[in-house]
């Protein structure tokens, strides 16, 4: 999150407004970290009520800082998290100006810290800076192809500054995650807007949704797959079990037919013959025949119940 999105949050969330408390039957409460877009599992406060999009001061991994709450979690998904906080405080008029003091000192520490690292020959790309709330500590998230050795640079950034640095190395995921910014789709990144748990993509999730392998296409800014083919890869999965494979061989109509495409959306499988026509039938048309080891084509039409799936499905659409 960039340091003027962060202020914006700042401005646009004020103290009491539009307070919709969270239940205090609730145990865990979620919250995003502000400088780094990472969340923490918390334990709900009984001494004081939080709400929704509240900012509050809590503990991260860097240090005291600043976060919103997202809202409440239920005790089955918390386990995505290895360790809960405990909530402080909801930020006072002087943690927000704190904050947002910092904010622009750490603009400034950025440039000293590139120009740092041009004087050593360091091959590495800062992403962000940030001072903590409530210690004299400076961090400094960068990118490298591999490891790299900064102590020297730490001991000038210490003379300079006169406090605790930290250098963190992360991955170019992570950087998408810390500065955000707008993917293929026209909405925020889904690392940075939607979650911070980065689930393994592979090429072959590609193959399963039948989208195309080029590169560009399939990429997202940070250069990695697009984190969204994870998302329905489980629904493409359970679906094409129920159907056959491109290239397999169907008997219809006293003529051969290929598998020439399967829309999943859809629920639609192309056929192409050998006498040159395509069709194209809902696949509750099709069924495995485990006799004969071969899909078939129902020659009575698709069940009741399949059939107003299919349309409903349809509907929904061109809906």
């Amino acid at each position: 999150m960039s340091a003027d999105v962060r202020f914006e949050t700042l401005s646009r969330l004020e103290p009491g407004e539009c307070r919709e408390e969270i239940s205090p039957e609730e145990k865990y409460v979620l919250a995003r970290v502000l400088h780094s877009n990472e969340t923490e599992l918390c334990f709900n406060p009984s001494e004081f009520r939080v709400a929704h999009n509240e900012i509050v001061v809590l503990p991260t991994k860097y240090g005291v800082d600043l976060g919103i709450v997202l809202g409440s979690i239920s005790p089955h998904n918390a386990g995505a998290w290895k360790e809960t906080r405990s909530i402080k405080r909801i930020a006072t008029e002087k943690d927000r100006a704190t904050y947002g003091e910092n904010l622009e000192r750490a603009e400034e520490a950025l440039e000293i810290c590139r120009r740092c690292v041009e004087e050593h020959g360091l091959d590495m790309k800062l992403v962000s800076a940030h001072y903590l709330l409530e210690e004299p500590k400076l961090l400094f998230f960068f990118t490298a192809d591999g490891r790299v050795d900064f102590r020297s640079l730490v001991k000038d950034l210490v003379s300079r500054f006169l406090m605790r640095i930290e250098l963190r190395q992360i991955g170019v995921r992570d950087e998408s995650r810390v500065l955000g910014g707008r993917g293929v789709c026209g909405r925020d990144f889904c690392c940075h807007g939607l979650t911070d748990k980065l689930s393994p993509v592979s090429i072959k999730m590609a193959k399963t949704q039948s989208l195309s392998l080029n590169s560009m296409k399939i990429s997202g800014p940070c250069g990695r797959l697009l984190c969204c083919l994870a998302y329905e890869n489980d629904y493409y999965v359970s679906q094409k079990a129920k159907l056959p494979d491109l290239g397999n061989r169907i008997e219809f109509e006293d003529t051969q037919f290929r598998v020439c495409d399967i829309n999943v959306l859809t629920n639609h499988v192309k056929l192409s013959g050998e006498d040159g026509r395509l069709l194209t039938l809902p696949a509750c048309r099709l069924r495995y025949d485990e006799r004969a080891r071969r899909w078939v084509v129902r020659e009575e039409g698709c069940p009741r119940a399949e059939s107003d799936r299919e349309d409903e499905a349809s509907h929904n659409l061109q809906g």
